[in-house]
């Protein structure tokens, strides 16, 4: 069957990079389309206590079990199933199971640092880097924590400023040099998603042919 086609979607926090990629499964969500987040690889914290965990810098490299996503996309490439973690933003911890993800023909890996680590960019067969103004990441990354985390409005600002902004042009805005496209506005960018959707046709094609 051939190697599956593993595409990458990149973007700081806020971005829109989520939407694009759930957007690309939904549309090929009957199809051999399969998605990982990175945000289900941050490390397990089973050892930290509660205040200890809200501490933690979830915006440096280092919060992320990178070993274990590179173990899992590689089993993937390799049409080998796997048992991907389930992150609990309101505990700061993993959940004790687990989700088996199937292997499929295309791959779609979302995260804002997955172009950070070379081990794992350079499994991507295309890269792609959402690009965003950083007044409108910071308004969508205010209502998402608050509505979807039950975080508060000044733990969501304190928390930008403190750590979430300077990561990101420390860590996530250079690896945009990586990045095979680039989409300006995310989700909003329906040209984009439309070439984008066009491609995976054509590969899931090629596979179906091959």
């Amino acid at each position: 069957m051939g190697h599956p086609v593993l595409i990458g979607v990149a973007g700081g926090s806020g971005s829109g990079k989520t939407t694009v990629a759930t957007e690309l499964y939904r549309q090929f969500q009957n199809e051999s389309v399969t998605l990982i987040e990175q945000d289900s690889y941050y490390k397990d914290q089973s050892h930290l206590s509660m205040e200890e965990r809200v501490l933690t810098n979830y915006d440096h490299p280092f919060a992320f079990d990178n070993d274990l996503l590179m173990f899992h996309l590689q089993e993937l490439l390799a049409r080998r199933p796997i048992q991907k973690p389930i992150y609990d933003f309101k505990i700061h911890n993993r959940q004790p199971n687990t989700i088996l993800v199937e292997p499929k023909d295309v791959i779609i890996l979302e995260g804002m640092l997955i172009l950070e680590d070379p081990r794992i960019r350079d499994l991507m067969d295309i890269k792609v880097f959402v690009d965003t103004d950083a007044d409108v990441r910071i308004v969508r990354r205010i209502q998402r924590d608050i509505e979807e985390r039950g975080r508060t409005l000044d733990s969501v600002v304190n928390q930008y400023l403190s750590v979430v902004r300077p990561m990101h042009l420390q860590f996530i805005e250079p690896t945009k040099r990586y990045a095979d496209v680039i989409i300006p506005e995310g989700g909003y960018n329906r040209v984009a998603l439309d070439l984008l959707s066009t491609k995976i046709r054509g590969i899931l094609a090629e596979k179906q042919f091959s």
